[in-house]
């Protein structure tokens, strides 16, 4: 199903705002890290907010994610003030891990040589996994 364009409108608010507020609590708490959100889908009922974030180095994905799925009320509440003007309602969010650029690199390092070669051996890329 197409998206709307309040749909898009929506989710490029959401993701302009996250962005700030993510990269604000980054720096206060886990210094070297960079955070970024990569997509953000929104229910045609605009009740759900589905957002990729994309975390670098990605060794720190695992423990960013699981701390900002805890904090999900203070930063609904956040978003929920900065947004006041635009939306009627907060939508509901829900954080997932974006693991595109892992899938880049393991791609580049096999056709750079330094994995084995996935145009002899297809199997050796996985299939990536949609959230």
């Amino acid at each position: 199903m197409e998206e709307t364009n309040r749909q898009r409108k929506i989710a490029g608010v959401l993701q302009k705002d996250l962005v700030d507020v993510l990269q604000k609590a980054a720096q206060d708490g886990m210094k070297g890290v960079i955070i970024s959100v990569s997509k953000v889908h929104v229910t045609s009922d605009l009740g759900v907010a589905k957002v990729y974030l994309s975390v670098f180095p990605s060794s720190k994905r695992e423990e960013l994610i699981k701390g900002v799925i805890s904090n999900t009320t203070l930063i609904r509440h956040e978003m929920a003030a900065r947004t006041k003007n635009q939306l009627r309602r907060m939508p509901e969010l829900l954080f997932f891990g974006d693991d595109t650029l892992d899938y880049i690199e393991k791609i580049d390092k096999s056709l750079k040589g330094e994995d084995e070669n996935p145009i002899k051996n297809p199997s050796v890329l996985p299939k990536r996994k949609r959230n």
